[in-house]
């Protein structure tokens, strides 16, 4: 089977931990991860946050991949209009290096306001940010000089995956379906019917069909002897998430499955967040074709003590039971 982990180190002030800790925490639970084969662990950005999202995720993915061996990163998604190209460039290169080429990019346009009113972007700058970042990047991937702005540059070093880390893009509307045909390597969509858009795109450009969406809708999983127990314990995280997002989603009129919620017992009924037993879990994942597992430990100011019994769990009674 496969499982694969997210963090966005959301840690609003009743999670009462510092986020140093938080850290640290995730950076164990990655080396944790890797040892028990992972196949990916993803994380976010967002900027300006009062529960200090995280706003630098290259920065992060460096500290896990020097604690990591083989499991896959991704940055779903790095939001382009708030860097600078050819940094970011440097940035990606030197991470894809440490990691040596383990670390895939999502790009996106973003939506939160209070986000480019910090950075001092308008909104409607958007396509044309994302659509420079995607071209430097891939010319800064391959390694040999390009022209970037009316002047020749070379970055140095060069990646270690020859052309760099994949770059899809993220999105939910058709122009960025059509976007991500023509200048990316493929399509991340947050509202699923606009994935048609891409494909036909694809197609009319002279290239195969990349066929039906391959992004389905993602469940997070948590495991707890007692699930009752453990929505009492986690729930109140899982709807803080939900409602964050939701919150700013509300500004925005995109695709996210993020909306807000009344109380924990609504969100339960959604089905987005799961808590089941280890035995649950187990006979799920058995008759499933594809037998996957999505963890979000430390999720919405979750009790690191309490994230770390959720994944000893699935460690120590469900993985040995699907070999």
């Amino acid at each position: 089977m496969r499982f694969a982990m997210r963090f966005d180190f959301r840690n609003p002030a009743f999670a009462g931990t510092a986020t140093a800790d938080r850290y640290a925490a995730a950076l164990d639970m990655a080396e944790w991860a890797d040892r028990l084969g992972c196949s990916s662990i993803t994380v976010s950005e967002h900027h300006g946050c009062a529960d200090g999202y995280l706003p630098s995720p290259v920065t992060m993915l460096a500290a896990m991949a020097a604690r990591t061996r083989t499991v896959r990163f991704s940055i779903a998604a790095l939001i382009a209009p708030f860097h600078d190209p050819l940094r970011l460039a440097e940035d990606l290169i030197v991470l894809d290096n440490l990691s040596r080429g383990r670390v895939d990019v999502v790009i996106a346009g973003g939506y939160v306001r209070e986000e480019f009113d910090l950075f001092g972007v308008s909104p409607r700058e958007r396509p044309q940010r994302v659509t420079e970042v995607v071209t430097t990047l891939k010319a800064a991937f391959a390694g040999l000089p390009f022209d970037y702005r009316g002047r020749r540059v070379h970055l140095t070093p060069a990646p270690y995956r020859p052309g760099g880390p994949w770059i899809s893009l993220g999105g939910s509307s058709e122009p960025a379906a059509r976007r991500a045909a023509r200048i990316a390597d493929g399509f991340i969509p947050t509202d699923p019917t606009v994935w048609e858009f891409y494909r036909d795109e694809v197609q009319r450009l002279g290239r195969p069909d990349p066929g039906p969406s391959p992004i389905g809708a993602t469940r997070t999983v948590a495991l707890a002897e007692d699930p009752e127990k453990g929505w009492d314990q986690m729930g109140p995280c899982f709807l803080y998430q939900t409602n964050a997002y939701g919150a700013w989603q509300a500004q925005d009129d995109g695709g996210s499955p993020y909306r807000t919620l009344p109380d924990v017992d609504a969100l339960r009924a959604t089905g987005q967040y799961r808590v089941v037993t280890p035995d649950q879990l187990v006979t799920e994942l058995r008759v499933s074709p594809s037998p996957f597992a999505n963890f979000h430990p430390l999720c919405g100011g979750m009790p690191i003590d309490l994230a770390w019994s959720s994944l000893r769990l699935f460690e120590h009674e469900v993985l040995p039971r699907l070999h």
